[in-house]
């Protein structure tokens, strides 16, 4: 009895000096991997996907150890293919996870890839004034005019301004309220802001296919958090039902906002990403 106890506690030894501290590190790092891209399809109709491929995948595993050749064979095939699938399925999660990590873990970092190249050009550029968007976003939202503007942080957004009609024309409320006005050829679109200038107006965003947006806000809403999701932008809504102010950021919509505090929100952000 004795010896049976020495033998296990000394396997037990054994198995905890083979383990070493970069296991632990890699079984961390792959945790956090996982829970990250949880929290990127949580929501989506991409986590049923998961869910499936996970559920093949156990199957896969219970074949091979019952030895069934057969059906063992027809499920490696399409574990083989697995990374081609899931880059072909999750096109747009993978995106947006490659999106979040530069701009989270990279670029809001004293480390930039401007900075260290000297490519850095941040004294010269001016800084945002946001009042004349503040005060087009309160008429709007008094008058209950729909509008949806997105701002460009890092990214100047050259893809989605094509969609639309270039201006490039200085920011003024005057000009966004007249946009927006229901009469308007581009009032149906996107606006695209970049460092207190119009971009371009008209422009189409894409929608979010997050099943988390309640089923009161309509295309503009979706089409801001669906802009959020594929780019850095920080994306203000005013509902035409309701005339209320809202935005998104990084995937995530916040309603019923005041224009106090949308101008605290501004600033602030936009002052960690110029400093």
């Amino acid at each position: 009895m004795i010896s049976y106890l020495y033998e296990d506690v000394s396997y037990m030894g054994f198995l905890f000096e083979s383990i070493r501290i970069l296991d632990v590190i890699d079984i961390l790092l792959v945790a956090f991997l996982l829970y990250q891209i949880y929290l990127l399809i949580r929501g989506t109709v991409a986590i049923n996907i998961f869910y499936g491929i996970f559920i093949l995948y156990l199957a896969w595993l219970l074949v091979k150890a019952l030895n069934m050749r057969l059906l063992g064979s027809i499920l490696g095939q399409f574990i083989g293919l697995g990374l081609i699938a899931l880059l072909i399925v999750f096109q747009q999660e993978i995106r947006r996870f490659l999106l979040v990590l530069g701009t989270q873990y990279f670029s809001r970092s004293k480390f930039k890839i401007n900075t260290l190249l000297g490519f850095s050009n941040s004294r010269n550029e001016p800084e945002w004034d946001f009042e004349p968007l503040i005060r087009a976003i309160t008429r709007l939202s008094k008058t209950k005019t729909g509008a949806i503007i997105a701002l460009a942080k890092e990214s100047r957004l050259r893809a989605f301004a094509d969609t639309g009609v270039y201006l490039d024309a200085a920011l003024s409320s005057e000009l966004l309220e007249t946009i927006f006005m229901k009469d308007t050829p581009l009032h149906d679109g996107a606006v695209i802001l970049t460092k207190n200038r119009i971009l371009a107006a008209g422009c189409v965003l894409p929608i979010t296919e997050s099943t988390a947006i309640p089923a009161r806000m309509g295309m503009r809403h979706r089409a801001a958090v669906g802009m959020s999701e594929q780019s850095d932008s920080f994306v203000l809504v005013v509902s035409e039902e309701t005339g209320r102010i809202a935005y998104a950021n990084q995937g995530q919509l916040t309603d019923k906002v005041k224009p106090e505090e949308l101008r605290k929100i501004l600033s602030a952000l936009f002052r960690e990403i110029q400093s």
